[in-house]
């Protein structure tokens, strides 16, 4: 246990009181409203380190200083010992609140007394028993919890025994940050009428996710989803149950976890024990960045089912991935799965029990699947497909990508006068602050210490501190891509070593300088080419979910890096400066990346452009 603030406050006061007492000396021009720094806080360290490896008089950035410790000389010292003598943990409480921390990933909703909510609101209620029993009619729910930082919301029993109803659901806590949630039981024991869930925690930071029996022990219940948790960022999810028992039910699923970074997923019991059914599953962990997905009992045991699996982690990047058992021991069914695992950079997956055990006349066939894959136990006369290059990968399944517009663009659109959509480049990570280097050198930051790590921070097996840890350290210690260079930084001047480590000490960082444009159509006004717009090197830095403030820092090779003037298309005045970086050779890319997917192409036959967005920034040898 922590010990309290007051009690913590004597402690360091009493055995720092040399710092305490010691001289004040005035910030430069560099340091916001001209505060006045002790000599030996981290703050004033980092402006004599900035000064001694940086070779240009360029002002100080102020979006980066504002990121570094806010710990005072005392607290630094104090907490800098307790690192060295791996003392943290005892004082948790104290350490993420002094050193401006996010260490709450795991806070529990309330469920006592739960009951329905008013459906005025729709944020972080708990709901249980909405439309159940009901003869006829149709239900619509729409946009619960969007928008949210922190989304810890559960949902219970929709539409459940329903007869002849149809219900549709859109929109379930997206775009939102650090998301804990429970769905359950939608559409359970339903008969005739259909079901519809669109866009479940989609575009969502550090979910953690579960969602338990989509339309159990339906019969003749028609269902679609779409969209679950696309385009989310470090977290964990589970589904479970999807049209389990269900009969004569037609069912399709969409787009599991497509776009995703650095996802643990678990899918169990789709169709299991159906009778004739008709499933079929399309694009799950597409373009997913080391995915970790576990999917089992695919139409196990069904009876007379037709079911299919197109597109599994397609142009996913490395990863940890494992299929077990699809149609095993089903009788006299048709079974087919298209697509597995065609990527530029392969992982580490298995596929197990493919048809094993079926009964009767079971068909099964498999097409298009990438190098490297490992086949075990499938049902004898299964039909294998060479791998082959997709024909259409530009094509009708690609296309119907939803890629937020804005999100990349071509060098041409940078010029004056031309009017385009800026994406949504506001950040969606929990705000934190930079550790000083004197505290963070003494904390462990590798897989080989992850239960000493946990232990710092609290970590509870299977909780979201757990996988936001682990996710960190895998993609740290991944190798770098085709031509990158990569560190993962975690104080301000381990971010000044790497930059001039690559570029030299005559270095600039830049980042957008606000969010006005941001999700709305903006004119550019002036465009200025750094150096000159000749291809350069720079390294770009871009915020990585940890209980302090850490940074994914890397150069690629042949950019050019612009700086242009948002200018409102109404008003016609200036509104922001808005970086942009151009990758010039993109010829690594995956063919499936959303900037193919948005602007057309292939690989390395275009450029592709982006903006730097809030808090993130590129750093470029001076002008």
């Amino acid at each position: 246990m922590g010990i309290g603030m007051r009690t913590l406050h004597l402690i360091r006061m009493s055995f720092f009181f040399f710092i305490v007492s010691s001289f004040k000396v005035s910030a430069n021009n560099d340091v916001p409203d001209q505060v006045k720094l002790n000599s030996f806080s981290p703050k004033a360290s980092l402006l004599r380190y900035w000064n001694n490896h940086i070779s240009n008089t360029n002002p100080k950035p102020s979006f980066l200083l504002s990121k570094s410790s806010p710990l005072s000389a005392a607290d630094s010292a104090f907490l800098s010992k307790l690192a060295a003598t791996n003392s943290l943990s005892s004082h948790f409480d104290s350490f993420c609140s002094l050193a401006n921390l996010h260490c709450s990933f795991d806070s529990k909703p309330n469920l006592k007394n739960r009951k329905d909510a008013n459906f005025a609101l729709y944020s972080n209620k708990r709901f249980s028993s909405y439309g159940g029993s009901k003869l006829g009619g149709v239900d619509s729910f729409k946009n619960y919890s969007d928008g949210l930082n922190s989304v810890s919301d559960s949902f219970l029993k929709y539409s459940n025994e329903a007869t002849g109803h149809s219900e549709g659901f859109n929109s379930y806590a997206s775009d939102g940050n650090v998301a804990n949630a429970t769905f359950g039981n939608y559409g359970g024991g339903a008969t005739g009428g259909s079901g519809e869930f669109k866009n479940y925690h989609g575009r969502v930071n550090v979910p953690s996710l579960r969602f338990t029996t989509y339309d159990s022990d339906g019969n003749n219940h028609k269902l679609s989803f779409s969209s679950y948790t696309d385009q989310t960022n470090s977290g964990s999810e589970t589904f479970t149950s999807y049209s389990k028992k269900g009969n004569g039910v037609p069912a399709e699923f969409t787009t599991y976890s497509r776009d995703s970074n650095i996802i643990a997923s678990t899918f169990t019991s789709y169709g299991e024990l159906g009778n004739a059914a008709n499933d079929s599953f399309t694009g799950y962990g597409v373009s997913g960045n080391n995915p970790h997905n576990n999917f089992k009992n695919y139409g196990n045991g069904e009876n007379s089912g037709i079911d299919s699996f197109s597109n599994y982690r397609n142009g996913a990047n490395v990863g940890q991935d494992s299929f077990q058992s699809y149609a095993k021991n089903a009788n006299a069914g048709k079974v087919s799965f298209s697509n597995y695992g065609k990527t530029f950079n392969p992982g580490n997956d298995t596929f197990k029990e493919y048809g094993k055990g079926s009964k009767g006349i079971t068909t099964v066939g498999f097409k298009m699947y990438g190098p490297d894959r490992s086949f075990k136990d499938y049902i004898k006369g299964t039909t294998f497909s060479t791998y082959t290059q997709p024909t259409t990968m530009n094509g009708s399944f690609v296309n119907k990508r939803w890629v937020e517009p804005g999100k990349f663009f071509r060098e041409s659109m940078l010029k004056q006068g031309n009017v385009m959509v800026m994406p949504d480049i506001s950040d969606k990570m929990p705000e934190r602050s930079f550790l000083p280097r004197s505290i963070v050198s003494k904390l462990p930051f590798s897989s080989l210490h992850a239960a000493e790590i946990k232990e710092i921070f609290h970590a509870r097996e299977n909780s979201t501190m757990e996988s936001v840890i682990e996710n960190a350290l895998t993609e740290c210690e991944r190798a770098p891509s085709r031509g990158e260079t990569k560190r993962c930084v975690a104080s301000v001047e381990d971010m000044i070593d790497f930059s001039i480590s690559v570029l030299g000490k005559d270095v600039v960082v830049r980042s957008t300088e606000n969010l006005n444009g941001s999700t709305k159509n903006v004119m550019i006004g002036s465009v200025k080419g750094i150096n000159g717009g000749r291809v350069t090197k720079s390294v770009s830095c871009h915020q990585s979910l940890y209980p302090y403030l850490l940074y994914y820092c890397h150069s690629v090779p042949k950019v050019r890096v612009y700086v242009a003037e948002i200018v409102d298309v109404e008003k016609k005045g200036k509104m922001n400066d808005g970086v942009a970086i151009c990758h010039i050779d993109t010829s690594a890319w995956s063919e499936e990346h959303g900037a193919f997917v948005a602007l057309g192409s292939r690989p390395g036959q275009i450029e592709v452009c982006h903006w730097i967005f809030q808090n993130d920034m590129t750093w470029t040898t001076a002008d």
